[in-house]
């Protein structure tokens, strides 16, 4: 009898040794907000049990986590422009913990979790919906076909390469890479709204993630007439270096550097909790017509437009490849729009890191692709657009290359601006320039 005792007692011993190996505490969270949902993360030890389920009068949502602990106060998180009007949490018996959040309004939540990857361990991700936004992933829309009305402006799509809680390549210096790519689109976008003829749309205009998939829906939905995605490169050794242009690849990457690239920024679903987005594997029509492309005139056109992107880029930049290259980046799968992937340098190396974070910097990059896109579509402007139209009649201001001026002995901005018909305010900005007059001799300055 006292054998069995004793064998019974080291049984129960053992699982609740077992069960406190196994249970994952809850270190921190982190808080997004997008246009159309909130995201809340919570960074684990390890996998847990959890469920979520909704209140109402007043609204609530309740996130129990089976055997965990909270080991960091919550009350620190921003919920201004959320609907969260509080978060409350508690030890449920003894062993659990219950997180309630108080709501402004009710919301569509959705849960699941994360494994561990390169950047984050084990986490339990909790998104609100805002009511009357689906919940669930939509399917891409066929390309909204712009208004029938003559001398509509191009549509230019530009996404700033990864977000919130997919903070992409953390580079030499601390840059991240979701803030460079996010400051050079937001600039981008800026000079195409200055320019007739031209409309720009941010598919992110804040630090949020937003899936591959979504990325391209966002392009459709406004027409785009081209998308450009803008990255910045990361690497295993530290000694790469340079910018680089990509398209869509039918075949696989043109080199091994494209290959490594592709893996790594297809990889940021997996990192934002949208796995299994590739139109490879879950959009079958999509896929077969992607596939069986043949040199169609989408992909000419996205090669053409890198190309002379690439060309900008080169003239003040140093390149990392001085071709366009080609890989198999999910978000250039749109099989009737143009689309290219900028890689403005690579943020592991000490010179390259050092220079995104230069506000004059990125706005040359962001000067060089505009006027990259630009002088494409000066070229080659879709139909019923008012660059196809005053190009037909004679009258499109031709594209002109990007335009230099070398500082000489006596020259002040207000009389460079005069000479090339610009503002002080805007030379000032694409050169960088913060004080009034602070040029020297022999600086070469960019003319907007």
């Amino acid at each position: 009898m006292l054998g069995r005792l004793a064998n019974t007692s080291l049984i129960v011993l053992l699982l609740l040794v077992a069960g406190i190996a196994n249970a994952a505490n809850i270190e921190g969270a982190r808080l997004w907000r997008s246009p159309e949902k909130t995201r809340l993360v919570f960074d684990l030890t390890g996998s847990v049990n959890h469920k979520i389920f909704s209140l109402s009068n007043p609204s609530r949502l309740v996130i129990d986590v089976d055997g965990s602990s909270l080991k960091q106060s919550l009350s620190s998180l921003t919920l201004t422009n959320t609907p969260i009007r509080k978060v409350r949490w508690a030890k449920r018996n003894n062993n659990d913990v219950r997180i309630v959040l108080d709501l402004h309004e009710a919301v569509s939540p959705r849960s699941f979790l994360l494994k561990p990857n390169s950047t984050y361990g084990h986490r339990l991700v909790v998104d609100l919906f805002d009511k009357g936004k689906a919940s669930a992933k939509p399917a891409i829309p066929a390309k909204s076909s712009p208004a029938p009305v003559q001398g509509r402006d191009i549509v230019v799509a530009i996404d700033a390469g990864h977000g919130g809680e997919d903070p992409g390549a953390i580079g030499h210096g601390k840059a991240r890479e979701k803030e460079v790519t996010l400051a050079i689109a937001k600039e981008v976008a800026a000079q195409f709204n200055r320019e007739k003829g031209f409309k720009a749309k941010l598919t992110r205009t804040g630090d949020y993630y937003i899936s591959l998939r979504e990325r391209t829906r966002i392009a459709r939905k406004h027409g785009a007439d081209l998308i450009v995605s803008i990255h910045a490169d990361a690497f295993v050794q530290p000694q790469a270096r340079g910018m680089s242009v990509f398209t869509l690849s039918k075949r696989g990457a043109t080199s091994e550097t494209a290959r490594w690239l592709a893996n790594k920024e297809n990889n940021s679903d997996l990192i934002g909790g949208e796995e299994g987005v590739s139109l490879d594997d879950k959009d079958g029509l999509l896929a077969s017509v992607l596939l069986d492309l043949s040199m169609t005139d989408t992909q000419t056109r996205s090669i053409k437009a890198g190309k002379m992107v690439l060309s900008e880029l080169g003239r003040q930049n140093r390149l990392h490849k001085k071709q366009v290259e080609q890989a198999a980046f999910v978000v250039l799968k749109s099989p009737d729009i143009p689309s290219m992937l900028v890689e403005t340098g690579f943020i592991t190396n000490p010179e390259d890191a050092r220079k995104l974070k230069s506000h004059a910097h990125r706005t040359r990059i962001a000067r060089s692709i505009y006027t990259g896109i630009r002088n494409f579509f000066h070229e080659q402007p879709p139909l019923g657009t008012l660059i196809a139209q005053e190009k037909s009649k004679g009258t499109l201001v031709a594209s002109s290359k990007s335009r230099k001026h070398r500082v000489k002995s006596g020259d002040t901005l207000s009389d460079i601006a005069t000479r090339y018909n610009v503002s002080m305010s805007g030379l000032r900005r694409i050169n960088g320039i913060k004080a009034a007059d602070h040029i020297q001799v022999g600086q070469l300055l960019e003319i907007p």
